[in-house]
C-alpha cells in the first residue's frame, strides 16, 4: 500500500470518527484542564467537597505526623482513607508544578516553553508505520499481546542494543517493554527496592524519581551536581557547567544502597556525563555492594545537539553519536538496568511506549510484575515502532538518517531560542565548550533580570503557593509566574528539580528550565515576548537618565 492511500484510509477514518463525534458536543461540559499532570486534584471532573478531602488532603499522612501522632491518629477515618501508597507520599500528592504552570498556560496567552513534548507531528515515516499497522487486517494488532513486549518490537530493540551494548541480547528474556519510560522506572523501583533502601538521586534531577522512590518504600539520597560558572569576574554572571564531584557520590554511597539513577543526557540541565564521570559512578556501584544497580535513563540518547570530544567517548563512531550507554562500560551490564522509550525521539510523546534492557536476572522480576500492572503496551503502538525503527535508520530529508536530521533540526533550534534568552538577559551554557543534550536550556537568572521583577512578585501575595517546594515561592517561581503572566512566556522554575531543603536554601533561585522542542513560531513568539522581559525597567532608567541631562 502506498503513502498516499494510507493518507486517505487515514483522513477517512479522521472524517468518520469527527461525524460521530459531532452529535455528542452539545453534551460535553466544557471545562479546563487544571491537572495535565502528576496532579493530586484534578479540578477537570467535579466531586463531592467532603469525599475529595478525604482523597486529596494528604497533610495528615506525612511521616512526621504519624510518628508523632500515631496512636491518636491510626484510630482515626482519615487514616483508614489513605491506602499505603497515599500515606508513603504523604504531602507530596497535592499540587504541582505541572498543575501549577498547566492551568497558568491555559488562563494566559503564552508562548508556553513549559513542558517537554514537542508540538509538532512524528516524522512521515512513523505515521505511515502507525497507519499501515493500524488497518493490517492479516496481523491486527488489535488485541493483546505478550505482556513482556510484542514480539516484533523486542526483536527490534535487540537488534538495535546488541550493536550498542557490543553484545547479543536476548530480545525474550533481556527486554521489557513498558507504557512509557515513566512506567519503566516505576517497574524498576518496585523490583529492586525495599522499606529504607537507598536510593542516590544526581541533584537537580527529574522530580518524578523522588515519588517513584518513596512509592517503593525507600529513601531518596541526594548528590549535587556543582555548578561552575565560566567566569563571574566584575560581577558579570555567566553561564557554565554541571559536574560531578567523586568525593560527594563517594560519601553518599552505602551497604543501603540499593540503586543508582543515572540520567544523561540530563533533564533539566542538558548535562551530558563524561566518561571520566561514568567510571566513577561505576567505581561507587562496586564500592557500595553486590545488591548495587544503576537505574540508566537514556531517553534523550539520540539528542546531543553538542558531542563531547571524541576521547571523553567510550568508543568512537558510536550507534549514538556523543553518547554513553553506562550499561556498555566493563563490568556494568551485569549491574545496569537501561530504561529508554519512543516518545522523545520519535516526537511522539503520546505513544507511550518505553522498555527495559538488562541481564535476565534483572528483567525477570520486571516480567512477572508486568501483568498485575499493565497487561501489556498498546499493541498497534508496539506494532508501529517496530516498523518504524529501521526507517530510521535510512536517509531522510537530505541527511544519512533520521536520527542525524533530528540533532540538526534541535541544534538549530536550541540557538535560536538561545540567542532570545541572551537578549532577555539570561546566562546560557555555552555550547561551543559544553556538551550538551536533551531539548532543555537550564538558563541563569542575571542581577539585571532580578531588577526587572516587580519587587511586589516577592512580597506575601504571590509567594506563599502550595505547588512550590515548602509552600513558598522564591525567585525562580516568582521571575516565571511574572512571565507568564505579564510578558506572555511560559517557563518552568527549576525548584522542584531539587531537594526541598536545598531548594529552600535558594540553591535553585538563580536558574529556570526552557523547552526548545517547539516549532519556530512558538520559539519567534517566545522570543518577542522575552523583548519585553527587560523593557519597562529599561524605558525608566533611559527616561531618569533623559531627565538628568
Amino acid at each position: 500500500m502506498t503513502a498516499s492511500s494510507l493518507y486517505q484510509k487515514k483522513n477517512y477514518i479522521t472524517t468518520f470518527m469527527a461525524t460521530e463525534n459531532i452529535n455528542e458536543q452539545d453534551e460535553l461540559v466544557e471545562t479546563v484542564d487544571r491537572a495535565p499532570c502528576f496532579d493530586g486534584i484534578c479540578k477537570s471532573t467535579p466531586v463531592d467537597g467532603e469525599v475529595s478531602a478525604v482523597l486529596t488532603d494528604t497533610s495528615m499522612y506525612n511521616k512526621h505526623n504519624i510518628e508523632e501522632e500515631e496512636d491518636e491518629f491510626s484510630s482515626s477515618d482519615e487514616y483508614h482513607a489513605a491506602g499505603e501508597a497515599t500515606l508513603r507520599l504523604g504531602t507530596m500528592t497535592g499540587p504541582t508544578v505541572w498543575s501549577e504552570f498547566g492551568r497558568l498556560s491555559q488562563e494566559y496567552d503564552v508562548a508556553n516553553l513549559g513542558q517537554g513534548f514537542p508540538d509538532w507531528l512524528p516524522p512521515d515515516f512513523a505515521v505511515e508505520s502507525l497507519v499501515s499497522a493500524t488497518i493490517d487486517s492479516t496481523k491486527s494488532p488489535h488485541q493483546y499481546t505478550r505482556t513482556a513486549g510484542h514480539p516484533n518490537l523486542v526483536k527490534q530493540l535487540a537488534r538495535r542494543y546488541s550493536k550498542h551494548m557490543h553484545r547479543t541480547i536476548d530480545p525474550m528474556n533481556e527486554v521489557a517493554v513498558t507504557v512509557g519510560a515513566s512506567q519503566a522506572l516505576y517497574l524498576c523501583l518496585q523490583t529492586l527496592v525495599k522499606p529504607r533502601d537507598e536510593v542516590i538521586l544526581f541533584e537537580p534531577f527529574f522530580d518524578l524519581y523522588v515519588n517513584q522512590i518513596k512509592l517503593a518504600g525507600g529513601t531518596p539520597v541526594y548528590v549535587p551536581l556543582k555548578f561552575v560558572p565560566y567566569s563571574d569576574d566584575d560581577g558579570v554572571v555567566t553561564g557554565g557547567e554541571w559536574i560531578l564531584e567523586p568525593e560527594k557520590l563517594k560519601k553518599a554511597v552505602s551497604s543501603k544502597t540499593r540503586a543508582i539513577i543515572l540520567n544523561s543526557p540530563h533533564n533539566p540541565t542538558g548535562k551530558v556525563f563524561n566518561l571520566s564521570e561514568m567510571k566513577q559512578i561505576a567505581e561507587s556501584v562496586v564500592a557500595a555492594g553486590p545488591q548495587c544497580v544503576v537505574i540508566s535513563d537514556e531517553v534523550y540518547k539520540y539528542i546531543v545537539h553538542s558531542s563531547p570530544p571524541e576521547d571523553e567517548l567510550l568508543t568512537a563512531g558510536s550507534s549514538c553519536p556523543g553518547h554513553i550507554h553506562f550499561a556498555s562500560l566493563p563490568g556494568m551490564w551485569d549491574r545496569t538496568i537501561t530504561v529508554s522509550s519512543a516518545g522523545k525521539t520519535f516526537s511522539a510523546t503520546g505513544w507511550q511506549v518505553g522498555w527495559c534492557i538488562a541481564p535476565s536476572r534483572l528483567i525477570s522480576p520486571i516480567h512477572q510484575l508486568l501483568p498485575y500492572v499493565q497487561f501489556c503496551a498498546s499493541t498497534v503502538i508496539q506494532e508501529a515502532l517496530a516498523r518504524s525503527l529501521p526507517k530510521a535508520d535510512e536517509p531522510y530529508e537530505g541527511y544519512d538518517s533520521y536520527y542525524e536530521y533530528l540533532n540538526s533540526k534541535y541544534r538549530r533550534k536550541r540557538d535560536l531560542l538561545g540567542r532570545a534568552l541572551k537578549e532577555a538577559g539570561f546566562a546560557i551554557p555555552d555550547y561551543d565548550r559544553t556538551p550538551g543534550g536533551g531539548f532543555f536550556i537550564f538558563a541563569r537568572i542575571t542581577p539585571e533580570l532580578r531588577r526587572a521583577l516587580p519587587a511586589e512578585r516577592m512580597g506575601p501575595e504571590y509567594t506563599k503557593n502550595a505547588a512550590a517546594p515548602g509552600g513558598e515561592a522564591r525567585l525562580d517561581w516568582a521571575l516565571c509566574q511574572w512571565m507568564a503572566e505579564e510578558k506572555g512566556v511560559l517557563c518552568i522554575p527549576s525548584s522542584p528539580f531539587f531537594s526541598r531543603e536545598r531548594a529552600m536554601d535558594g540553591a535553585s533561585d538563580e536558574f529556570i528550565r526552557v523547552a526548545f522542542c517547539k516549532t519556530d513560531e512558538t520559539i519567534e513568539q517566545a522570543a518577542k515576548a522575552l523583548m519585553g522581559v527587560r523593557s519597562d525597567k529599561q524605558n525608566e532608567v533611559v527616561a531618569t537618565q533623559t531627565v538628568t541631562k
